[in-house]
């Protein structure tokens, strides 16, 4: 409930390594630790930022790490009232069996992992899986995603972690929103079906939905408008009220365009909280204005704020795009993107 209250979401900052050096090599930095940290430090510093974030999701690297004065970073969002989380898969790989798909690995072991994770401060977890829309996807492949996120959420649970359900429908393919929305519902009706079966407790998690929208290589864009009503009515179908709240993926999407899906879905009041749980849409902007330089911090933070303030009054439902940077409106899909 403290991370679904009002006007606040999740700032997801769990790339892995492999990940970060991406975002890295984009303005110019080398992957090194120090650089993760510098970048990491950044965002979790930003004064005031406890006002629009209540949870971050951190990789198990930056759980550990401190700032460069000392201190603790599960300390320094502590005293923002932001609480830290942690990514405890380890990542996709192929599934034998299945039409060209993968499932997620990180079950062996997780109990002890998730026990260590708490001990250091974090309160919650995240696992994500995919699902592939081109792929079929096949029956195993959704099955294989809703047990694994199922086990996964009964481990975290039972090591006092509030687990973030996420199968991730990508947005690759050309296919219209009928099809995502036919697909979302079988996914999470196979993924609440085996939460139960595990005895899962459903006001003791979080989701993490793709919003429901056409292929990214369909020929017609849906407007906010529409991809709120095909979102909701996926979530009114399949998700139980008990669920505090659904903090949606940005996937690929431009930071406005995700403000202001989120904000469309915010028009009446839902069942649960509707929120973001968003990385490139919160980054995006501040990476660039950064570039790695000391000078650039403050200017960073200033534009990590500016979308944090925009996402909080989308999940506020009074958001407006009028004075949005060019920066803000590019689109960041990335066909057969890997975390």
């Amino acid at each position: 409930k403290t991370i679904a209250s009002s006007g606040r979401g999740i700032l997801a900052i769990d790339e892995s390594n492999a990940t970060c050096g991406k975002r890295l090599s984009s303005i110019g930095l080398d992957n090194t630790e120090p650089n993760r940290q510098a970048y990491r430090q950044l965002l979790l510093t930003t004064p005031g930022l406890g006002e629009y974030i209540s949870g971050a999701i951190l990789f198990e690297e930056t759980l550990y790490q401190s700032t460069t004065d000392g201190k603790k970073f599960v300390d320094v969002l502590h005293d923002q009232k932001i609480i830290p989380g942690i990514k405890v898969d380890k990542g996709l790989v192929p599934l034998p069996g299945s039409n060209n798909e993968s499932w997620c690995q990180g079950l062996d072991g997780l109990s002890s992992r998730s026990a260590e994770y708490y001990k250091q401060g974090a309160r919650f977890a995240k696992w994500r899986t995919v699902v592939s829309i081109p792929c079929g996807p096949s029956a195993l492949a959704v099955k294989e995603a809703a047990w694994g996120l199922a086990r996964y959420a009964a481990i975290s649970q039972d090591n006092g972690l509030v687990p973030i359900v996420e199968p991730e429908i990508l947005l690759d393919g050309d296919h219209p929103i009928e099809r995502t929305l036919e697909v979302a519902e079988k996914v999470w009706a196979e993924v609440f079906y085996y939460l139960a079966e595990n005895n899962v407790i459903f006001e003791g998690i979080l989701l993490k939905p793709s919003m429901v929208t056409p292929g990214a290589e369909h020929k017609e864009r849906a407007n906010p408008e529409t991809i709120a009503k095909y979102t909701l009515t996926m979530l009114k179908r399949r998700v139980p009220p008990a669920v505090p709240g659904i903090m949606f993926l940005s996937g690929g999407q431009s930071e406005m365009e995700a403000t202001l899906n989120l904000h469309a879905m915010n028009q009446s009041p839902n069942p649960w909280h509707v929120s973001f749980s968003y990385a490139r849409a919160l980054q995006n902007t501040v990476l660039k204005t950064w570039q790695g330089r000391p000078e650039n911090v403050e200017a960073a933070q200033k534009a990590l704020l500016v979308r944090a303030k925009a996402n909080s009054l989308a999940q506020l439902g009074k958001y407006s795009a009028e004075g949005e940077s060019e920066e803000a409106k590019k689109g960041m899909f990335v066909k057969g993107y890997t975390y």
